[in-house]
């Protein structure tokens, strides 16, 4: 027999949730009314589910509230978020169905609802009277439905949803998809509601097609049972606001004469009064001259909210209310509704392409629901412009987003003409934010005659902008008020009214389009001179990149790369130049691939610029592991200009240096080193010991030296290129700092930890202060300290150091750049001893799978990092699977660099360790033998990865059953590293309690 659901509230509840839709808020007052009326307390909580928290857990929270929860049911509470109806009957299964004695719902709709949603024996108020609704509440929280006689509250409440206010003109309907918004709608209610008596103006005011109309319609509905009047008057112009005000009249009562003026004046003492009416809200929509109405807007105990373009009704009394686009999850649910065919992800997509605007988003998913194009497709016709066959207009944004525009341009050209001009001028900078000022350092006769006077006269400069700021078409920063927006901001910005403005791309690109030819000749070539003189030459400093970084965005829109101009060409170089030592490289590889392309059809193939672009396009290529590809172009340039400049060339030289750092990339060190040594004699000879170029050849050789494992060597060529930078440069320059990184490098391989961790310690400090924290170099930095502090034993910093840096690198350059896949073989190997050894083993197949990828199967990376993968399928059990990597990674690295570099050594020590707990004592024995022998050669007796190998080798003899050989090697090896690193460092801990040593392979950066 199913059991009996008893009344929610059968013991009397003396507090009661109610959990409601934003949109439903009529609803909810209403009842918490009556509830309150009876002596109950009333929470009220708006239902807003985060996406990443699973439905039933919010659910649950509700329960955390005394007494019932009484939900309103609609499908409002079920559009919230990217739940389907599959989840929200799971999710109702779960918590309502287990508490019924806890949930009690209402129906407000007759839209089909989950079918779970039964579990609410919800009470339905879709088709009854208040009187009713009210005996239908009560009886389902278990309430006396009694009436309440002439003890009850007599106070107003609010109006019955399903009841008009006794007075309603001229409100649009409700938007249906009306989404988000929230905060904004409770401000503007608790702005008018602490208003005092004739102070209750709050105005909405933002850009065209921001939604500010729709906002205000829904604040009428959803807080519209609060007042008996409700008015909306469409006040673009003075003359229809007065004569909607004076309709208001005949619909109060009031007892006028025919003429519309005395019938005005009746309505506003009305209001003003209160009588006999003192709820009341009036709506003024699309009053964007202030000066032409603001006489008209009433006093008295009411309320008025204002919509605008102009921000300027803050003079007049009014609480001002920005409103901005949608942020991108309230894009994508409105999206979502208006265009159901599209999937969460493609709704942030065509959301990211029209920078979250309302108006757009309506009509262009509006048109996309009723085609089949992707949203791909769609989003590239758009970069042609917003076509009026690509949109479908709604009635609730019935102007098309070009028309509304092209009338406000036209109303622009009749009030400030020169606007228009300075408008057009900014779409030659890219959209977003526009450093204006840069325009205004130009000297006067570099502007064309109409915008000389324009630039030249404070005044006339500060109208134009205050112009277009009242109507919304851009953003100002600092014409004499707040700042509205986020603006370019930084060493270089002066301060001056109309400094920086921010144009919505949209925008930019209609009136881009709207613009004579002439003005197009002569705005260009304004922002190009404005940006050769903005940009400060030095792109290796700094403290400059502050510049580079205001001035880079808008080289596109310029369209520099279709200028012959010196000036232009050496601008674009500097500016490639810092994208390189800064790591924007996704952004200057792109600037690097159209300068090559459009200077070749420009210039011709040969022209000395072409070497001068494939110079700095080569070094971004190769920042993101492309080293084939920039192998190419190298090559190309040097076989060119040796020919055509000679072999001691300094063009030639450069191009040289960079085919050298390719071969790096692609583990072709050998060729790599002959080609750096005899570029660095070359410099020499041409430049001197100290010239920058050849301390920059001095330190490529030194990489070479450290590449073939020849420590010591590079060690001595990065100490003498740290001090001559430290004279030549200055302490901070990022080219010293780089050296500070390498000459600690080669400390921390040549097993002296203490000085390496102590140098990179102060030197990462210095990096994040000069380069900032996100800066590839100072994630370098970071990285080798994290290294250094895990040599030295302390791990516990060195955990936190290895997570930070691999989050930061994979969020500023993605999982697949070579830093980060350098990170991640650093973070696998440290999860694998100290963490958790399912993360290893992601992190390391994921390494695996990247470097072969981008090197292939034959790069020593690949064979290094399956060395560190066979270490983690030894401590998950798979021991025959280790073994066989491992042996493979020993044969291929063999290969590659050959059988005495400190690699193949330390992929020996890993193949001894699972030839030993495989069973072959022998083979282990062997194997550490040889492995001793070749890393005294190279690295010296008391190296940290020799004595890995001696320490190993005495395991191997005791396999053998060699007790007294062993004992000797390993009392030998335990006096040399105590000796070495210390009787406590963590090595010298782990060899004494006969913990086997192991390697980890750790990929440079070429």
């Amino acid at each position: 027999m199913p059991a009996v659901r008893r009344p929610v509230g059968a013991t009397g509840p003396q507090a009661v949730t109610i959990s409601f839709a934003g949109f439903n808020r009529a609803w909810a007052a209403w009842i918490g009314d009556r509830l309150e009326r009876r002596g109950l307390a009333v929470v009220y909580q708006r239902w807003d589910p985060p996406d990443d928290v699973p439905l039933a857990d919010c659910l649950r929270d509700l329960l955390l509230a005394p007494g019932p929860v009484l939900v309103v049911l609609s499908e409002w509470y079920f559009q919230l978020g990217p739940r389907g109806h599959e989840e929200w009957n799971s999710a109702l299964r779960d918590v309502v169905a287990a508490e019924p004695e806890r949930f009690a719902g209402v129906t407000v709709t007759t839209a089909a609802l989950p079918g779970a949603t039964t579990v609410f024996a919800a009470a339905d108020l879709t088709t009854v009277g208040e009187q009713e609704a009210e005996r239908r509440v009560l009886t389902r929280l278990g309430l006396s439905a009694e009436p309440l006689g002439d003890q009850g509250d007599l106070r107003r409440g609010p109006r019955y949803p399903a009841d008009s206010p006794d007075i309603w003109g001229g409100v649009p309907r409700r938007n249906t998809r009306f989404t988000g918004r929230e905060p904004l709608l409770n401000a503007a209610y608790h702005a008018l509601q602490e208003a005092g008596r004739g102070a209750g103006v709050v105005t909405l005011h933002g850009m065209s097609g921001v939604g500010k109309t729709q906002l205000a319609a829904e604040y009428v509905y959803r807080f519209g049972a609060e007042y008996d009047v409700v008015w909306w008057v469409s006040a673009d112009k003075r003359v229809t606001c007065r004569q909607k005000l004076a309709e208001l009249a005949p619909a109060l009562g009031l007892s006028t004469g025919v003429e519309y003026g005395e019938r005005l004046r009746a309505a506003r003492d009305a209001l003003r009064r209160g009588e006999p009416y003192s709820r009341w809200l009036l709506v003024l929509d699309g009053a964007d001259e202030p000066e032409q109405i603001w006489d008209l807007v009433p006093t008295g105990p009411g309320h008025v909210l204002i919509t605008a373009r102009n921000p300027e009704w803050g003079e007049h009394n009014s609480t001002l209310l920005e409103v901005p686009v949608y942020d991108r999850v309230e894009s994508v649910a409105f999206v979502r509704r208006r265009a159901p065919r599209l999937t969460y992800e493609e709704a942030g997509q065509l959301a990211e392409a029209l920078e979250d605007l309302p108006l757009l988003l309506d009509q262009t998913a509006g048109w996309l629901n009723d085609s089949d194009m992707s949203v791909d497709e769609y989003i590239a016709l758009l970069e042609d412009g917003i076509d009026q066959d690509v949109v479908k207009i709604s009635a609730d944004f019935p102007l098309a987003f070009q028309t509304g525009w092209s009338i406000l341009l036209n109303k622009l050209r009749e009030t400030v003409p020169e606007s228009v001009d300075l408008l057009r001028l900014c779409t030659f900078f890219a959209p977003g934010a526009i450093p204006v000022r840069l325009v205004r350092d130009l000297p006067p006769e570099d502007l064309p005659e109409k915008l000389r006077g324009l630039v030249d006269d404070p005044v006339r400069w500060a109208r134009a902008i205050n112009k277009l700021r009242q109507y919304a078409v851009v953003r100002a920063a600092g014409v004499g008020e707040r700042e509205v927006h986020d603006a370019v901001s930084g060493e270089g910005a002066s301060g001056a009214p109309g400094d920086a403005l921010y144009m919505h791309r949209m925008v930019h690109q209609i009136v881009h389009q709207d613009m004579p030819e002439q003005d197009h000749k002569e705005f260009i070539e304004v922002v190009r001179k404005a940006l050769v003189r903005a940009e400060p030459g030095r792109p290796t400093d700094t403290r400059l990149w502050p510049r580079y970084a205001e001035i880079t965005p808008h080289l596109k829109a310029a369209d520099v790369l279709q200028s012959t101009d010196p000036a232009m060409h050496t601008l674009v170089l500097n500016c490639l130049r810092y994208m390189y030592l800064s790591g924007e490289y996704g952004a200057g590889i792109n600037l690097g691939r159209r300068a090559l392309e459009a200077w070749r059809d420009l210039l011709g193939a040969t022209h000395p610029r072409i070497w001068d672009v494939s110079y700095h396009y080569a070094n971004l290529m190769r920042a993101v592991g492309d080293y084939a590809g920039t192998e190419a172009i190298e090559r190309a340039a040097v076989e060119h200009l040796r020919e055509e400049k000679g072999p001691q060339d300094l063009e030639h030289l450069r191009a040289a240096g960079g085919l050298a750092a390719d071969l790096r990339g692609l583990g072709r060190y050998e060729e790599a080193l002959e080609i750096s040594g005899w570029i660095l004699a070359s410099f020499r000879e041409l430049l001197g010991e100290q010239d920058s170029r050849t301390l920059n050849a001095q330190n490529n050789l030194a990489i070479s030296l450290r590449l073939l494992g020849r420590y010591e060597e590079s060690l001595d060529l990065h100490r003498r290129t740290l001090e001559a930078r430290r004279q030549l440069l200055r302490p901070r320059h990022a080219w010293t700092l780089y050296s500070e990184i390498n000459y600690a490098t080669d400390l921390r391989l040549l097993g002296r930890y203490s000085e390496a961790e102590s140098l990179q310690s102060q030197s990462a400090r210095v990096h994040r202060m000069v380069l900032g924290r996100e800066n590839p170099q100072t994630l370098r930095a970071e990285h080798n300290l994290a290294l250094c502090l895990y040599r030295s034993g302390e791990r516990a910093k060195a955990s936190a150091l290895f997570t930070q840096v691999l989050e930061s690198c994979e969020r500023v350059l993605g999982e697949n750049d070579p830093l980060t896949m350098m990170f991640a073989a650093g973070q696998s190997c440290f999860a694998r001893e100290h963490g958790d050894i399912d993360r290893a083993m992601d992190i390391s197949d994921r390494v695996v799978e990247g470097y072969l990828r981008m090197l292939g199967e034959n790069h020593p990376y690949v064979a290094g990092t399956r060395s560190n993968h066979a270490l983690i399928l030894r401590n998950v059990g798979e021991r025959d699977q280790a073994l066989e990597l491992t042996e493979n990674a020993l044969t291929d690295m063999t290969r590659a660099v050959g059988e005495t570099h400190p690699w193949t050594l330390g992929c020996a020590i890993n193949a001894s360790a699972l030839r030993n707990i495989t069973g072959d004592a022998e083979g282990a024995a062997a194997l550490t033998g040889t492995t001793i022998t070749g890393a005294t050669e190279v690295l010296g007796r008391t190296h940290p990865l020799t004595l890995s190998a001696r320490i190993a080798h005495a395991a191997d003899l005791r396999g053998l059953r060699d007790a007294q050989r062993a004992e000797k090697f390993e009392q030998e090896a335990l006096d040399d590293l105590a000796e070495t690193l210390g009787a406590q460092h963590v090595h010298t801990v782990a060899a004494r309690s006969r913990i086997r040593p192991y390697w980890d392979f750790e990929p440079p950066l070429t």
